[in-house]
């Protein structure tokens, strides 16, 4: 007889719990770290302390195999923000398109137009509850105009009442301010030591580099304290047993061989997601496991899609990834970068499980090209040359930096050379030149079959300084200007 009360009790604690995960909707939200590579504890990392996301990282699933589709912020952001690769929709170029009106092509929306259309109220949360301390940046960076309002709001608060929800929150503190990391004050007393920190071999082993690259953990250790926060608040207005969190990063590292680079160092970056234990978790979701699936940070847009019920759209390049919609994983991820502020190169590249492949259309340029914002921001960057006039540089570091052309090509084994210090393009291992041929022939392919827009050099009219220059160049400009208005 208690066996079965048991039973009978045991039966309805389960209806109960699926009929109230039924009942709750499926808030997304989305948290994205700027200028961050995979150094969290949770990836190895030592001299950071983020036992919050290494919680979460416990708790869901972490990727070591995600990538963003291009190395710096608003080409990067265009890409995943709309699921297309921004060499398609003509915004793969840093920071243009700002005052001339361009519009993305027709069937192309980001997330948020997607999102409310299918009944979602949509967020880029700048206003906290002012116990946390702290705001988001609401940053968009988007390499194109948007006509009307992209989210619904930008506060917190309105969150609990409006469900089920997107939301990103964006948070700054890895990225340069004047050459270093965030504003701060710092609310974590954890500071990581320079001596210990583990400055990869492309760098001078000088202290102020040790310095800044502790600088960017200690970043990353204060931004382990706001996601921390933000955590709590979903806790406190009752929001996680519903809530499905991505934590991501917008490219890699501001270093000065990661951001505006196609290295691992510029395009792979840390992905976690967890989902919340009130609502039927996916098949192909599993906790506390690591995942070495190739992920395109394009691939978030259609996943979020499609676990909020809404059908992916016909254009989209993104894959969905999770849920019963899941598409067949990638074999490659492909990434660019084009034109950033007065720097003009041209890379393409190409990913797969081990081998990374980067064709460069710009060989005859140096990789010291002019660049004022690195030249100003980066330490490393006017470290090298002093110390290339004192002799100082390791024969790597000194045929790398200081050579006045780059190669056309480069392949690395991301498995025996994680920091992609030898190029394999001229090996006689033939395991090496296979995936040479196969990778070049996968980019080729890649570059046509998505219409690569980088084929075509940009209009002079386009990269002018006055915004009024381009404005009066672009016939959809003054229609859009009036849009604006009304």
């Amino acid at each position: 007889m208690k066996r079965i009360l048991l039973l009978l009790a045991t039966m309805a604690w389960l209806t109960g719990n699926m009929e109230a995960a039924q009942g709750k909707p499926l808030n997304i939200l989305w948290l994205i770290g700027e200028d961050f590579s995979p150094h969290l504890g949770c990836y190895g990392t030592k001299e950071v302390f983020t036992p919050n996301l290494d919680k979460m990282a416990k708790e869901g699933m972490r990727y070591t195999r995600a990538f963003t589709t291009a190395p710096v912020c608003s080409a990067s952001r265009s890409a995943f923000i709309t699921g297309m690769y921004q060499t398609t929709i003509g915004a793969h170029n840093h920071r243009s398109h700002r005052d001339d009106g361009y519009m993305v092509p027709d069937g192309v929306k980001p997330i948020s137009d997607w999102m409310r259309a299918g009944g979602y109220y949509t967020a880029n949360i700048r206003e906290l509850p002012s116990e946390l301390g702290f705001k988001g940046t609401g940053k968009t960076d988007w390499n194109f105009t948007y006509v009307g309002k992209p989210f619904d709001t930008a506060n917190w608060n309105d969150l609990k009442s409006h469900q089920p929800f997107y939301a990103q929150i964006n948070f700054s503190e890895t990225h340069r301010v004047g050459g270093a990391r965030g504003k701060g004050p710092w609310n974590s007393p954890k500071k990581a030591d320079p001596a210990k920190v583990e400055l990869p071999p492309i760098y001078p082993d000088v202290p102020a580099l040790r310095e800044d690259w502790a600088g960017y953990l200690d970043a990353a250790t204060e931004l382990d304290v706001k996601i921390g926060k933000i955590l709590e608040q979903l806790e406190k207005d009752g929001l996680a047993d519903n809530t499905m969190i991505i934590f991501i990063g917008d490219h890699g590292q501001a270093h000065l061989r990661g951001k505006q680079f196609c290295y691992d160092d510029g395009l792979r970056v840390p992905m976690i997601i967890r989902w919340p234990k009130g609502i039927p978790t996916p098949k192909n979701f599993k906790a506390g496991t690591v995942s070495g699936q190739i992920i395109e940070a394009i691939d978030l847009t259609p996943t979020s899609l499609a676990l909020a019920g809404i059908a992916k759209p016909a254009k989209m390049q993104g894959r969905v990834f999770l849920g019963d919609k899941a598409e067949p994983a990638r074999e490659y991820a492909f990434g660019a970068r084009d034109r950033c502020d007065e720097t003009a190169f041209r890379f393409r590249t190409v990913r797969d499980e081990r081998y990374r492949y980067i064709k460069n259309f710009t060989p005859e340029k140096p990789f010291f090209q002019q660049n004022d914002y690195k030249e100003r921001q980066y330490p490393a960057w006017n470290i090298i040359h002093e110390l290339d006039k004192e002799g100082k540089l390791t024969p790597w570091q000194k045929n790398f930096y200081m050579s006045p052309t780059m190669p056309a090509e480069e392949l690395y084994d991301m498995v025996k050379d994680p920091y992609s210090m030898n190029n394999l393009v001229n090996s006689k291992n033939p395991e090496d030149q296979a995936e040479l041929k196969k990778l070049r022939a996968a980019l080729d392919k890649w570059i046509t079959d998505s219409d690569d827009q980088g084929r075509f050099p940009e209009p002079p009219e386009v990269i002018a300084a006055s915004g009024a220059t381009k404005l009066k160049s672009n016939p959809n400009a003054q229609a859009v200007k009036e849009k604006k208005k009304k």
